[in-house]
């Protein structure tokens, strides 16, 4: 059983089978991702990070550039080429993905992300080019009500 629940342009939680899904919740952390890339185009990391908040999408518009640890997370490394969930992240492309982590050394200069080829992460630099996934913090459902 997945742990992503499909969501639909409308914010409403969708069947698990549906493939007309905009956005999916991790139900593991929380995090609401976008089902589809923010752009048809690689862009470079201060591009990505404006592409994020200006995306309105399921009923939200608190959308960001995940922190690498995030998407590090939806990589699935017993999967290749690319290494993710293909029924949740359909449009996925087997590529480098932005994070909006800096790197500590030269934090003005290169940034984290994550391959979706292979499931790994690395840095580069921020003028690359790169694709680019949204997420946004959910609320965990009320326990008990």
């Amino acid at each position: 059983m997945s742990h992503f629940l499909k969501i639909g342009a409308d914010g409403v939680q969708l069947a698990s089978d549906a493939t007309d899904h905009a956005a999916v919740i991790d139900t593991r952390t929380n995090l609401m991702w976008a089902a589809n890339d923010v752009s048809d185009k690689r862009l470079d990391f201060a591009a990505a990070g404006k592409a994020c908040g200006k995306l309105s999408l399921a009923g939200y518009s608190d959308w960001r550039l995940p922190t690498v640890e995030e998407l590090f997370l939806l990589a699935d490394r017993s999967k290749f080429n690319p290494a993710i969930d293909t029924d949740a992240f359909p449009s996925v492309k087997s590529d480098w993905y932005w994070s909006g982590t800096v790197d500590a050394e030269s934090p003005s200069g290169c940034a984290w992300g994550v391959d979706f080829s292979y499931g790994n992460s690395n840095l580069d630099g921020q003028s690359s080019p790169a694709r680019v996934r949204a997420v946004r913090s959910v609320l965990p459902a009320a326990s008990g009500q």
